[in-house]
């Protein structure tokens, strides 16, 4: 058996190089993150060191799970095992989820590790040689019952603040933000025993912030406009500095942490939020022994720490401060990304309370982390608090994955990879003079600006913006196609025609780099397609003269390139499963109330449906029933689909929909007098250039329906692979005449859709006829086939039968 290649050696920094140490706030590792933790620390920290990577700078991401402290003792109690077995199993499930995500760690360690302990250590014997440290008595709260003294999240009890009262833990107010003493609570109790506790004398250490002022003021002063740190973060730390430094005490009553090592305090350990921030320092130290090249060359170094709103007065005041207090020169942090909070549908993300969605539910959803990891990065809370909806998700999904990014993509790449005569053969052809090509010329330009701010957005960090380029590009792309009517040219100017398609592969490619900082495995398969390794393609480096490229696009690819084998990048996110994830996800009274109420209206949507069948009688009249029960359902089938009238169409004209993105409008002939007004919801799935002149299948008696402001006389009839990622036209043979009736064959049973107007789209025409469960259209006895099978036929509109 071959033994896994060994991992490759630690990275250190590289002079003459531009050196980026990026961390992440550490989650707790008493919890399952939900989206909310996973979007403000380490997804976008990934994101920004993918980034880093792509253009050549010497990068690396450290984190790890936050595994001392009260939070850690109490899920130990509530699970009945130890500090140490629950720090086990949750930082497996972490690092798990994680993985799941794509996000690419250079060290994903842990804080209860011995290089933690001696890191701090040190620091601390740094900071009590310097005069930093002074000794102190606190009052603090003590339980008779349980017999110790309360560390801050082992009390419960009401915000002092006036303007809040809400519920609230000892070391800081969820609603409020302000960060607590257990003692100035109001009516506290052990969350334990939930007994009253009684204040109590006890001697701590505390860091003097005060006398360290000065020093962490310079700091702030300078670098906070050099690092461009984001305004959310000057904001609060302001506010630490407005209200006052005040001495901070660095220990605590615990016995799960990192020990004091003082003779007077060794029944003590460092409060969690001396030793966190530590944390990227010792993790850091277990990925390589030359830890100290990353962490005290601030010459040769820069630091970007990523985290959500409540860590901030942690790294730009304590942490800081503790490394000022040392005298050593360390790489201090250069700039902090900071976000507000995402919200979940009506109300907050809570881990306590179970609501939202965690990190193992994304996995369990069947959507892709690619979908996930571009949702949470367009809804990034980056100025103010955003919300998570399943129906924005579906919406994100649908409309700018699928119908702009994805069908960007299948175009070009299904155009280059149809065979000779139709296409160039999967060969990428020559495009001699192509900036002597006015659209092609206009494209380049302003792809090239669009690269710029791209590269303009992500050094400043603005994550979410670099996004929206990169998507604009996309956009650009579609319209260059269309306008361009590439399908025209390669009959009439063969030349025009390589051009565009030479751009436009390029532009696939450029496409596959930038996005691939927060759509990783996205890029991995647009390159498979392209047939381009990744490990030796996916680059965007001033050295290699890719972003030079930009300005020429049909330089990426070279001609003569053979591309791999294109297929669809995105699948439709379904109404039925939004409700379905809505559901299973909900966890308020609100949410719970308007499941009931979605419930109701699905069983009398139901209730309608149950009595519109599709029969000989029509719709709305319901079959008599046969004397002794003679007539059987494949005789009722044969009744059924008699009922329809389906003929063979020609489409004059089709053009998209002046108001829906997903809807095109034709002009179609079917025999009679004149041409028939059909809405079709083919966009994303048929190009536009291939709607026009075609023989369809029609079906003529249904119902006319307004569809976004034009009505609709007629259905097209398409035909899907099983999970519907392809779907095509059920073209007549060339020799059907316009105007002539289809029948159908090889029914078995009884339709399992049935057609309503106020009901969803009429998406199964018949899904039990025929031995494999499909109806089969026929011509003259030939059954109708598309290159998707003769599968399930699809109808792309809603209506009743006439």
């Amino acid at each position: 058996m071959a033994s896994s290649p060994p991992p490759p050696p630690p990275k250190l920094p590289i002079p003459g190089r531009r050196n980026i140490l990026i961390t992440s706030a550490l989650p707790y590792v008493n919890n399952v993150p939900h989206l909310g933790n996973i979007i403000g620390c380490v997804l976008s920290a990934d994101v920004f060191a993918r980034y880093c990577r792509l253009r050549g700078y010497n990068t690396i991401y450290i984190c790890g799970t936050d595994e001392y402290g009260t939070a850690t003792e109490t899920k130990a109690m509530e699970e009945k095992c130890t500090p140490k077995e629950i720090c086990d199993k949750y930082h497996a499930i972490h690092d798990k989820v994680y993985k799941w995500f794509n996000i690419k760690f250079d060290k994903f360690g842990r804080t209860s590790s011995p290089e933690q302990t001696e890191v701090c250590h040190a620091i601390f014997h740094k900071l009590m040689e310097n005069n930093w440290l002074t000794e102190n008595t606190m009052q603090q709260l003590y339980c008779d019952t349980c017999q110790r003294f309360l560390a801050d999240r082992l009390v419960e009890g009401t915000c002092p603040n006036k303007a809040c009262n809400a519920s609230a833990r000892g070391d800081q107010c969820e609603t409020c933000s302000t960060l607590l003493n257990p003692t100035e609570l109001i009516d506290p109790k052990c969350k334990v025993c939930k007994n009253t506790p009684r204040i109590r004398d006890t001697d701590h250490l505390f860091l003097e912030l005060p006398l360290l002022k000065d020093k962490l003021v310079n700091y702030i002063n300078e670098t906070s406009v050099a690092g461009l740190w984001s305004q959310n973060a000057i904001q609060a730390t302001n506010a630490w500095l407005k209200e006052g430094l005040k001495p901070r005490c660095i220990t605590r009553d615990l016995k799960w942490g990192v020990p004091v090592p003082h003779e007077k305090y060794k029944d003590k350990v460092f409060y969690v939020w001396f030793d966190a921030p530590i944390g990227y320092v010792s993790i850091t130290a277990s990925y390589t022994p030359d830890w100290e090249k990353w962490w005290k060359d601030p010459d040769n170094v820069e630091l970007f720490q990523f985290m959500g709103k409540d860590n901030v007065p942690f790294h730009t005041i304590m942490f800081p401060s503790t490394l000022l207090g040392t005298g050593e020169k360390w790489t201090m942090m250069k700039t902090i990304s900071v976000t507000e909070y995402l919200n979940y549908e009506a109300g907050k993300f809570s881990k306590s309370k179970g609501i939202g969605v965690f990190g193992n539910d994304a996995e369990d959803t069947n959507i892709p982390p690619e979908v996930w990891r571009y949702y949470l990065l367009m809804n990034r809370p980056e100025a103010s608090d955003t919300l998570f909806t399943w129906a924005d998700l579906q919406a994100k999904l649908n409309s700018e994955l699928l119908n702009n990014l994805g069908n960007f993509i299948n175009r070009v790449l299904s155009f280059v990879a149809k065979p000779a005569g139709a296409g160039y053969d999967s060969i990428v052809p020559d495009a001699p003079n192509a900036e002597s090509h006015p659209l092609t010329k206009g494209l380049a330009e302003k792809t090239s600006k669009w690269v710029e701010q791209y590269l303009d957005a992500m050094e400043k960090v603005k994550l979410k913006q670099g996004l929206k380029v990169a998507m604009a590009i996309s956009s650009d792309g579609n319209a260059y196609l269309q306008e361009s009517q590439f399908w025209k040219l390669y009959k009439e100017d063969s030349a025009a025609c390589a051009i565009v398609m030479k751009t436009s592969v390029g532009l696939v490619y450029l496409l596959a780099c930038l996005l691939e900082p927060f759509m990783p495995s996205f890029s991995e398969e647009v390159l498979r397609q392209l047939n381009l390794s990744p490990e030796e393609s996916l680059s965007f480096s001033e050295e290699k003269g890719e972003i030079a490229k930009a300005k020429s696009p049909w330089d990426f690819v070279p001609a003569g390139h053979k591309i791999g084998k294109p297929a669809p990048l995105f699948k439709e996110l379904r109404d039925e499963e939004v409700t379905l994830h809505r559901e299973k996800y909900a966890g308020s009274q609100a949410e719970r109330s308007s499941k009931a109420a979605a419930d109701a209206e699905a069983n009398k949507v139901a209730s309608q449906l149950k009595g519109t069948k599709l029969s000989g009688g029509g719709p709305k009249k319901e079959q008599k029933k046969q004397s002794g029960g003679s007539k059987s359902k494949t005789a009722e089938a044969d009744i059924t689909v008699a009922k329809l009238d389906i003929r063979v169409g020609l489409i004059r004209k089709a053009e998209k929909h002046p108001d829906a993105d997903s809807l095109y409008v034709e002009e179609i002939d079917v025999g009679e007098d004149a041409p028939r007004t059909v809405v079709s919801g083919l966009v994303k799935f048929i190009p536009l250039e291939e709607m026009q002149n075609r023989k369809v299948c029609v079906l003529c008696n249904l119902k006319p329906v307004a569809m976004r402001g034009i009505k609709s006389h007629a259905m097209v009839l398409a035909a899907s692979n099983e999970d519907h990622t392809k779907v095509e036209l059920v073209e007549p043979p060339e020799s059907a005449a316009v105007g002539e009736r289809v029948t159908f064959a090889g029914y078995s049973g009884e339709p399992e859709a049935s057609l309503s107007g106020k009901s969803k789209t009429w998406e199964k025409l018949a899904a039990e006829l025929h031995s494999n469960g499909e109806l089969v259209a026929c011509y003259k006895d030939v059954p109708f086939t598309t290159s998707a099978g003769v599968c399930k036929v699809k109808t792309i509109a809603n209506g009743e039968i006439r």
